[in-house]
């Protein structure tokens, strides 16, 4: 269990997109008394946020994880991720960084039938303290192209009805999650300016998705903070 006072007091995130940041998540580790300190992948030596002892979080990103010969720090993420994931560091993955986990953890990932961008339900798996229990009957965010199989370690917490892997865990320390639980109601639009080409070469309807995202945000933004905090309780820190 996570006793904060010997918890390391600052929480690493992995930006791939400077507007893919923790979101509504960030405020949630200040009110717990920790701090924040975001490392730019491509531009900063991830080594420090890969070797912390606290928690390190992988954001999202419009790259593939098997692109390395176009992205080539890719690789040396994906490499110390390796490591970090066979110490059991505590490691929580949205998006691209559930991707991560899984190539990390030796499973395919790869580019979907279909992209999956918008508000759905997910399908809760019926497992023991499921984090995501509070999202249950509640619209959350996709925006993925890619999808990945389910490591052979890993729990499977959630599906949708378009792809089966939407969350996983591995014990306790390590969290997936594909889809995007941490934004922020007030700041979706810069989502919509700054995806405005994947979303035309996906033939997503922009004004529908604004309209989505303004009748859906507020209350997953209301309870996703349990989400986190159902995480973080649940860390084992030896």
């Amino acid at each position: 269990m996570l006793n904060f006072d010997e918890f390391p007091d600052t929480v690493y995130a992995i930006q791939h997109l400077a507007f893919e940041d923790l979101g509504a998540w960030e405020d949630t580790f200040y009110q717990l008394g920790l701090r924040v300190r975001y490392f730019e992948a491509g531009v900063d030596d991830l080594t420090q946020a890969f070797e912390h002892t606290g928690l390190t979080v992988i954001l999202g990103g419009p790259i593939g994880v098997y692109e390395t010969e176009d992205y080539p720090f890719l690789q040396q993420e994906i490499d110390l991720l390796k490591v970090r994931l066979q110490q059991n560091l505590p490691t929580l993955g949205i998006c691209l960084g559930a991707q991560l986990i899984a190539h990390a953890l030796g499973a395919k990932v790869y580019a979907g039938h279909s992209k999956e961008i918008g508000w759905s339900k997910l399908s809760l798996a019926s497992v023991e303290n499921n984090p995501l229990k509070n999202l249950e009957n509640l619209e959350v965010l996709h925006w993925h192209g890619d999808t990945f199989d389910l490591p052979t370690e890993a729990e499977l917490l959630a599906s949708s009805a378009v792809y089966p892997n939407q969350a996983l865990r591995i014990g306790s320390n390590i969290l997936a999650l594909q889809f995007h639980a941490e934004v922020e109601a007030e700041r979706l639009e810069k989502w919509l300016i700054g995806h405005t080409c994947e979303l035309r070469h996906a033939k997503i309807d922009i004004a529908a998705l604004r309209a989505d995202n303004q009748q859906y945000a507020a209350a997953l933004e209301a309870v996703s903070v349990s989400i986190l905090q159902e995480f973080l309780k649940h860390i084992q820190t030896s």
